[in-house]
């Protein structure tokens, strides 16, 4: 299923056992301001009856910070109904970001969406 949030933002939804997989599309502009991704991935979970949801944001070139705001409200609404969340994807200089801002323990990397679901990190650094 494809959603549209706003001009040039997408998200594809798939339902796998026990997931919810979402994979974020952003515009090349980067601008994010008042696409409400958490409310949008809630209602998807809500709607598929799941409490996992991954995202995958391998197609986002820039992670920008009210992207950033919404993941963090989105992990809270999951965390606090029982659920996990999980993201996989990101570039090298997205999870930099996450680093500087203190968020890479909360939403630790994962290379795939099936590495994600089965919580496998390798042990190098990146």
């Amino acid at each position: 299923m494809l959603t549209e949030l706003a001009l040039s933002w997408t998200f594809d939804v798939e339902r796998g056992p026990d997931w919810l997989f979402v994979k974020v599309h952003g515009p090349t502009n980067g601008d994010a301001e008042g696409i409400p991704l958490a409310e949008m991935v809630w209602d998807s979970m809500r709607q598929h009856l799941s409490h996992r949801v991954v995202l995958d944001l391998s197609e986002l070139r820039i992670l920008r910070s009210y992207v950033i705001g919404q993941m963090v409200q989105l992990h809270k609404r999951v965390y606090t109904h029982g659920g996990l969340m999980r993201v996989c994807g990101l570039s090298d200089d997205n999870y930099r970001v996450l680093v500087a801002c203190r968020l890479n323990e909360r939403f630790p990397p994962y290379a795939t969406r099936g590495d994600a679901v089965m919580g496998y990190r390798p042990k190098q650094p990146r």
